[in-house]
């Protein structure tokens, strides 16, 4: 296993981080236009991974978008404006983010502070802890808070996390299958343009 240090955010620089991932899904799809990140406070200076998820409150709520990484030689403010820029792209769900659809979305922000590369997932995992990457099939990724929020076992958020990557359930476990754990900071809005949370 091999870790490396990341980002670790204040609340304040959690918030900012939505901020700056709002800004920069409103950018792209009213004028699609690129965010910059302005003055960038320190911690936006790391070079680390992050991932943007864009979430609709219509209905029963679904995802609208998803994107970014867990690793990155770029600096946190422009992973940040890329992954949301992604994830408002039809590339992410199959249909790009409407204007009309702003004011309905949540956004939230997980920034990567660890890194572990694992050759026993089911062992190394931790609950609540780790998210997840599967490099192979399409790829795929799922935050640290969503086995909890799912009440889903070890062994289900990796076979999900196989699922999302196009893979059949039970994938991680093969040696050509390369899972990746991640620590990782989530921070969100409560409501569509809201008040921001740490989860």
């Amino acid at each position: 296993m091999s870790q490396r240090q990341g980002a670790d955010l204040s609340y304040e620089y959690g918030a900012r981080a939505v901020e700056l991932a709002r800004e920069s899904v409103e950018s792209y799809v009213q004028h699609g236009q690129r965010e910059q990140p302005g003055s960038m406070r320190e911690a936006f200076y790391e070079r680390t991974g992050a991932f943007v998820r864009l979430e609709s409150t219509r209905g029963r709520g679904s995802l609208r978008g998803c994107a970014g990484g867990y690793r990155s030689d770029d600096q946190l403010g422009h992973v940040i404006v890329d992954a949301a820029i992604e994830a408002a792209s039809e590339d992410s769900c199959g249909s790009e983010v409407s204007p009309s659809e702003l004011p309905n979305l949540t956004v939230s922000v997980c920034t990567v502070k660890n890194v572990i590369l694992t050759d026993d997932p089911l062992a190394d995992l931790e609950l609540g802890t780790h998210g997840v990457a599967i490099d192979a099939g399409e790829g795929g990724w799922l935050y640290p808070t969503v086995p909890v929020q799912n009440d889903w076992s070890a062994r289900e958020y990796l076979d999900r996390t196989c699922r999302k990557a196009k893979l059949a359930p039970g994938a991680w476990e093969d040696d050509d299958v390369i899972v990746t754990l991640f620590e990782g900071q989530v921070f969100r809005e409560r409501e569509a343009d809201g008040s921001i949370e740490e989860v």
